[in-house]
């Protein structure tokens, strides 16, 4: 009876259940963890975005799908959930972000942009027909050589991070944070962390194809995006050794026996 009890309290995001909750939210954080991992890792040297991009047939062009955008010079965004709804929030992050330069002459504060677009995700969790967005976004920054690293959620909350991930494959590479992550890694070794993530917590094999990769330097404070060449390179170093020592334990354990 317990589910019919409910049925009433999901048809109207105005509409609190007697224990609390609003139901459309909670579809909408299922919407994003149905979406492919994303990953955010923040480092003394800058912030690494990375996104697993797979596609559901070989007929699609990898290149035509979005997960990584670039907001502003010094500030990107990694998406998770339905795509056009994380469409319209990157949209409005570039509206807020050229508003603040127009008015104070200078590039809005990380902070304040991820602020900001949490305030419009509450108010679609408050006014009548309307529906939450069905989507997260993980947006990384570096204002004033301090780097920042924010994850947003369906309801307006938000949360700073020096690693996280959203999507399908957030438990698996929330576990290799919490065991690999440190505050001294560089650049090339969060690179490595965020693809040894995709690759842990993806069923497909991780290739330059279906990963793609943006960084935001400490130094120049500019958004990045790297070429696939460049991808690959990084997963030849990170992720193909990996594979070869476990390929050698194998080994060793068929000698063994």
């Amino acid at each position: 009876m317990q589910p019919l009890q409910n049925a009433g309290y999901d048809r109207a995001i105005t509409v609190f259940s007697p224990d609390g909750r609003l139901f459309q939210v909670e579809y909408a954080r299922e919407a994003v963890k149905r979406g492919t991992t994303s990953i955010g890792i923040k480092c003394p040297d800058g912030i690494v975005l990375a996104v697993d991009k797979r596609t559901t047939s070989k007929l699609v062009e990898s290149s035509s799908i979005e997960k990584l955008f670039k907001i502003d010079e010094h500030i990107g965004a990694a998406t998770s959930g339905l795509v056009a709804d994380a469409r319209a929030l990157v949209e409005r992050a570039r509206v807020e972000a050229q508003i603040n330069k127009i008015t104070y002459s200078e590039p809005i504060r990380v902070d304040s942009l991820a602020k900001k677009l949490c305030d419009m995700l509450q108010l679609y969790t408050q006014n009548g027909g309307v529906r939450p967005f069905g989507s997260a976004l993980i947006i990384g920054g570096v204002y004033n050589g301090e780097c920042k690293l924010f994850e947003t959620d369906p309801s307006g909350a938000l949360i700073e991070y020096k690693a996280t991930a959203i999507g399908s494959g957030r438990s698996a590479a929330m576990d290799i944070f919490e065991e690999e992550y440190n505050d001294e890694l560089s650049i090339d070794d969060a690179i490595g962390l965020a693809l040894n993530a995709i690759s842990e917590s993806t069923e497909h094999d991780t290739t330059s194809d279906n990963v793609e990769i943006a960084i935001i330097k400490k130094d120049n404070g500019n958004y990045e995006k790297l070429s696939k060449d460049e991808v690959k390179s990084f997963i030849e170093k990170y992720i193909a050794n990996d594979e070869e020592e476990s390929d050698e334990e194998s080994d060793d354990e068929i000698d063994d026996e």
